[in-house]
């Protein structure tokens, strides 16, 4: 009995640290091996940015201002908002910017973001469509950035890099940009390495040919660049396209959030579960279940271990 709790201890220590170290150094060593290069080349395809909003009055105005200011070619650029639902002054607002070629799409009743991107879809006119939230800010050299990426013809979706503000717009110094800097290394290396795993869905781009309608339940930011994927084409990071974000307000908005995408993810992953097969890409399969599948279940190897190290403590000193 004893020889198995220490079993279930050391493989609880194990996989922690391989989701965390393992997979991180694994992953820089392929890259390093099989590195692919994105051939990047300045691009102005027609572009649609979409913005889903649900009573967003407080700073929908901000969000569109920041989107005509971009360094873009005007009349290869159209801005669609949608408001899904809105009871506040955002149509409104979103409507006084009519004669500056953003466009109002309206979802009713409510439906959600997935719903709203799907619906807009069918409206946009750009060859690269962009997803933005309601309150995100990028630089202004963003754009370009981002469709560089798509002068690589294997390139199907690109994803940006997210920075967390304060109210007043100064960076964050806790660990949710710890957190996030640790993210944007790891879709550095995986970029090279082959495709991203997981996006920030506020500053991202997609082909319009590779888009697919969602289920209305389906995580956007997580669904879509696996369907990408699965068409053949790769996903990758930019990291000189940045987003700007506020951080949430405090620890327990930041727990619900990570709650709320982790159960929206599992679900993801059990549509997309044939990506989790080896037989078709072996590579990326690996990742995913690296850095998403046992990433999501780390909680159950700290309560194994926990468990474990409490039945050991009078086992030796090291328990």
């Amino acid at each position: 009995m004893i020889l198995l709790i220490k079993f279930i201890f050391f493989l609880s220590i194990l996989s922690v640290l391989y989701v965390y170290i393992g997979y991180p150094m694994a992953l820089i060593i392929w890259a390093t091996l099989k590195k692919r290069i994105v051939q990047k080349r300045d691009i102005t395809p027609t572009v649609s940015i979409l913005i889903a909003a649900y009573n967003e009055a407080q700073g929908i105005a901000a969000t569109i201002q920041n989107k005509l200011d971009l360094d873009y070619p005007p009349e290869q650029l159209e801005i669609l908002v949608i408001s899904d639902g809105s009871k506040d002054k955002t149509d409104e607002i979103v409507a006084s910017f009519k004669d500056r070629g953003v466009h109002l799409l309206r979802q009713e009743p409510r439906a959600g973001k997935t719903a709203a991107l799907n619906m807009a879809v069918a409206h946009a006119c750009g060859e690269i469509l962009v997803f933005s939230d309601a309150n995100s800010i990028y630089g202004l050299d963003a754009l370009r950035k981002l469709v560089r990426n798509f002068a690589d013809p294997t390139v199907g979706y690109v994803t940006g890099k997210m920075i967390y503000t304060n109210p007043d717009g100064t960076l964050v110094g806790d660990g949710c940009t710890a957190y996030m800097k640790y993210e944007n290394l790891l879709r550095r290396v995986e970029t090279l390495a082959g495709s991203v795993v997981g996006v920030d869905g506020g500053i991202d781009a997609v082909r319009k040919s590779l888009y697919q309608p969602m289920q209305a339940d389906q995580l956007p930011d997580f669904v879509l660049p696996l369907k990408v994927v699965q068409q053949g084409f790769r996903v990758v990071h930019e990291p000189d396209a940045i987003l700007k974000e506020p951080a949430l307000k405090d620890a327990t908005d930041e727990y619900r959030m990570r709650v709320r995408v982790s159960l929206r993810a599992f679900w993801a992953l059990f549509d997309m579960r044939q990506l989790l097969r080896f037989n078709n890409n072996p590579v990326f399969a690996w990742q995913l279940w690296s850095h998403k599948v046992l990433r999501y279940l780390c909680f159950i190897f700290m309560v194994t271990f926990w468990v474990s190290n409490s039945l050991l403590w009078n086992h030796g000193l090291f328990y």
